[in-house]
């Protein structure tokens, strides 16, 4: 059973018509990245998925289960697009906030108790974060703000991440260290990822699969059969395609994962 299906689905706002026709079953433990160019439909896909925003025809499920029954939205990590919170909108340290990751899922009275605060350590940790744990999220920089963000999403141990444009505040190492990190959520824990980016010509170094929309589905498989679609040829160019598909990088020597 497919761990997200999507069929058939349509979203307008108002007359404007933002995609129709996307369809695609996400299998567990796939790394898929989303693509298109701006004003595509991505974010609004996204964002059909995880239930904030209803579309107009078609139909999701979620481990099998209809969108709109669906419980368990812990189980779902969610990076938005890059925030900047300033410490007196939101005057909560890095621990607090990543805590808050964890509250979601308790039921009453919700309290953190020591083995969550391991559990909380633990993630920071990984994403090499833990020396900055009593700081007031406000005062740091967006990179450190976006790493706070995906400890939020990843310490309840979610069986899908999906994360929306996550590394437009970062420099290139921590972006090298977040990917990589990815990469083995991915590989280990098997976390079906959805990675969202507007640069379509790095996501086949990190991803498995891509879906690329643009106002519909214009195609979704792995990279190979990406690389060796005649139809993707033509959209893209023989050129930019296996550019994208990155297919050919082990040849040359430029993989970099």
């Amino acid at each position: 059973m497919p761990i997200i299906s999507v069929k058939n689905l349509e979203f307008r706002y108002g007359s404007r018509e933002v995609f129709s026709g996307v369809s695609f079953d996400i299998e567990r433990g796939d790394y898929v990245g989303v693509a298109g160019q701006n004003g595509s439909g991505k974010t609004t896909l996204i964002k059909s998925i995880l239930g904030l925003i209803k579309p107009q025809k078609g139909e999701i499920f979620i481990d099998g289960v209809p969108s709109g029954k669906f419980k368990d939205w812990y189980k779902i990590g969610y990076l938005p697009q890059s925030l900047t919170l300033s410490k007196s909108i939101f005057p909560a340290t890095v621990k607090e906030v990543v805590s808050l990751g964890l509250l979601s899922r308790k039921s009453f009275p919700k309290r953190i108790t020591s083995s969550d605060d391991e559990k909380i350590l633990e993630v920071l940790k990984i994403l090499k974060i833990e020396s900055i744990k009593d700081k007031l999220i406000g005062e740091l920089s967006g990179g450190q703000q976006q790493r706070v963000f995906l400890a939020h999403a990843l310490v309840s141990d979610p069986e899908i991440l999906i994360l929306d444009e996550p590394t437009t505040a970062l420099d290139p190492e921590i972006r090298e260290n977040f990917f990589e990190t990815l990469r083995r959520l991915n590989r280990d824990k098997k976390v079906t990822i959805l990675l969202i980016s507007h640069d379509v010509s790095h996501i086949g170094n990190y991803a498995e699969k891509l879906l690329y929309i643009d106002k519909k589905e214009v195609f979704f498989g792995s990279f190979k059969n990406f690389c060796q679609s005649k139809e993707m040829e033509n959209y893209f160019g023989e050129h930019l395609q296996h550019f994208i598909c990155h297919q050919h990088d082990e040849e040359s020597g430029h993989k970099h994962l």
